[in-house]
C-alpha cells in the first residue's frame, strides 16, 4: 500500500500490523503506477554431493495439501490508480522445479485471490 501523505509503501495484514515497510526512494521509477506485481520465493541450492538441497519452502508441505499443511497467502489485493484496494487479475504461476516445490493459485468468495505453496525440497521425486 501506498501512503499518499508520506510516499512510502508498507505491507499491512488486517487493520492492525504493519508487516512491511519501504521508504518512497527506493522506488523512484514506480512513482506513478506498476504494470506488473509480482510475489516469490527462493531456495539457494548448490547441489551439496550432487543431490538437491533438503532446505524446505514455507511449512515444507506442497501445495495440494491444502490448508493445515501447506503455507499460503490469502485475500491478497493491489493499490489501484484511486487508492482503492482491488484483487489482481490475470494471476499466474510459475515453479522451475515442481517435484522440489510448487505453487497453485485460485480465486474464491472466502478467500478472494489466493495462492498455496512451498515443499520440503529433497525427496524421492527431487532426489
Amino acid at each position: 500500500m501506498e501512503d499518499p501523505k508520506e510516499g512510502n509503501w508498507w505491507l499491512q495484514f488486517g487493520n492492525d500490523y504493519v508487516l512491511g515497510y519501504w521508504p518512497s526512494f527506493l522506488f523512484s521509477y514506480l512513482a506513478d503506477s506498476a504494470s506488473m506485481i509480482e510475489w516469490g520465493g527462493e531456495v539457494v541450492n548448490t547441489e551439496p554431493d550432487g543431490s538437491h538441497t533438503s532446505t524446505q519452502m514455507g511449512s515444507g508441505h506442497f501445495p495440494e495439501e491444502g490448508f493445515g499443511k501447506s503455507s499460503y497467502f490469502k485475500n491478497i489485493q493491489v493499490v489501484d490508480s484511486s487508492n482503492n484496494l482491488k484483487a489482481p487479475r490475470g494471476i499466474g504461476s510459475f515453479t522451475e522445479q515442481s517435484n522440489c516445490y510448487d505453487v497453485q493459485n485460485g480465486n474464491n468468495g472466502d478467500w478472494g485471490a489466493y495462492f498455496y505453496y512451498g515443499g520440503p525440497g529433497k525427496n524421492p521425486n527431487c532426489p
